[in-house]
């Protein structure tokens, strides 16, 4: 029966993932897993089976502390018996560990002298050899304590600058991605069955007909909730990578003063001279936090210079690509016609163009700090404001509408359903939303071939958690972790 192969297969899978332990080969690994250079305190993990013999090796006295208790020993050469340091040890025995297997740590003092006897120390016992990049975090997915959304959201959460990144990485690496998409697969596995039991038993009148109709309103309904969840505005991806905002307007408007202001330090050159900045010159950013990689760019006009032709073609190539725009322009020299500034500002900006803050510069130049009353008020503009990049004035206002408008790009990372972080995400789940369209229209017409498309979709999310063809994407995932984590 189409069903029982069915789960003979998917029992055999599993199988294969339990039994798999890649890189492990039975042999133990150790490394430093706090930071490199003088610390107060360092920690060097191992993680294997002869991670307990090591520990009662380079302990004094041998005997181990109780789990998951700290205890205080004198950590010795094996080979000399000359003591290397004094520091806490905690044993943690499998499966109760970060990896699943047996795991010790050794808390030492974080001197370079004492780190590398340390290491060397582990590196001499049989049976342990340094660990690769990631290894440790590799290890504890093929021991089933997390799965590869928490294991990516791991690696973010080491890699958050921000605390808007910091929410969202622990909320993945909590689980709560890889729980929605487990919760899909159930749904899937379980409308799969239903079908190939309506597939193998219809005709002895043993399945009702309605199975076949329950099971088509399961479907729709997941593909509708996948859909939604495709349908997020890149939230979760923004967020994990940064919002890339441009600063873009004409020549000598104050872009370059624009960037120094906003990141308080000389990182674009600042000139009276027209046709300054050919290059884009890009920072990193903290907002409220949420990241922000903004980057100043070359003045917008009809250049006859060929290096100042090229700086204004990556300019506008950048915007094309751009998450946010602040449009630059001098407040002192607008427009005075109606609908003169907005066809200034749409002269700037692409098509369609992204989200988008007008920052009137040059205020300081205006009687009074105020625009002239002949200024047109009725032209159709994005978000507005006043700044003197001079004195400083107005920069409250405008961090407070790029506040907004990245909070909007990127959301509340602790609201509602976790957002996506990863391309690789996206393509598995588009695929999937496509195979379960393509099962809609082939239910009525091949049931065969519709559980087929429902076997993709399926598979389609278990390649996001690693439930199945797990290994073609490991290396990509944890090739970018430290080593010790």
């Amino acid at each position: 029966m189409a069903l029982r192969r069915a789960l003979r297969a998917a029992g055999g899978r599993w199988v294969q993932r339990l039994c798999s332990v890649s890189g492990g080969g039975g042999d133990t690994i150790f490394a430093l897993s706090s930071g490199q250079g003088r610390c107060g305190v360092a920690v060097i993990r191992t993680s294997g089976p002869a991670s307990r013999g090591a520990l009662q090796t380079l302990t004094q006295p041998p005997r181990l502390p109780p789990p998951r208790v700290l205890a205080l020993r004198r950590i010795r050469d094996p080979d000399t018996s000359e003591t290397l340091d004094r520091g806490l040890v905690v044993w943690f025995p499998a499966p109760q560990s970060f990896t699943g297997e047996d795991c010790a740590e050794l808390h030492v003092h974080g001197g370079p002298a004492v780190v590398r006897g340390v290491l060397r120390a582990l590196g001499r016992l049989p049976g342990l050899r340094p660990a690769e990049p990631g290894e440790f975090t590799r290890r504890a997915f093929h021991g089933g304590k997390l799965d590869l959304t928490g294991a990516e959201g791991l690696g973010d959460l080491i890699r958050a600058e921000t605390e808007a990144q910091r929410r969202q990485a622990l909320r993945q690496m909590e689980g709560e991605l890889g729980q929605l998409y487990q919760r899909w697969t159930e749904t899937l596995t379980q409308a799969l069955a239903h079908l190939e039991a309506f597939i193998d038993f219809s005709e002895d009148d043993n399945v009702e007909e309605e199975v076949l109709a329950r099971v088509t309103a399961t479907v729709r309904g997941l593909e509708q909730e996948m859909g939604a969840h495709l349908r997020d505005g890149r939230r979760g991806e923004l967020l994990r990578g940064g919002v890339h905002a441009v600063i873009a307007g004409p020549p000598n408007v104050g872009k370059s003063s624009l960037l120094n202001l906003l990141c308080q330090r000389p990182a674009a050159i600042v000139s009276p001279v027209a046709g300054t900045t050919r290059d884009v010159v890009e920072v990193a950013l903290n907002v409220g936090g949420y990241p922000l990689v903004l980057s100043d760019t070359a003045g917008l006009r009809d250049a006859t210079d060929p290096v100042e032709q090229e700086g204004v073609t990556r300019a506008r190539d950048r915007l094309q690509r751009a998450d946010l725009i602040l449009a630059v322009l001098d407040a002192s020299a607008l427009p005075t016609q109606r609908g003169g500034l907005a066809a200034t500002l749409g002269s700037l900006l692409p098509s369609p163009s992204p989200p988008c803050i007008l920052v009137l510069n040059k205020a300081d130049l205006l009687p009074g700090g105020a625009l002239p009353a002949s200024c047109p008020q009725g032209d159709p503009l994005p978000p507005t404001t006043l700044l003197s990049c001079k004195t400083g004035e107005g920069l409250d206002r405008l961090l407070e509408l790029l506040g907004g408008q990245l909070e909007r790009l990127c959301g509340d990372p602790l609201a509602g359903c976790p957002s996506l972080t990863q391309s690789r995400h996206s393509h598995h789940l588009s695929a999937g939303v496509t195979a379960l369209g393509r099962f809609r229209r082939d239910c009525h017409l091949d049931l065969g071939l519709a559980a087929e498309w429902l076997r993709l979709a399926r598979r389609h999310l278990g390649r996001i958690t690693g439930q199945v063809g797990a290994e073609e994407v490991l290396d990509i995932i944890f090739r970018d972790f430290c080593i010790g984590k």
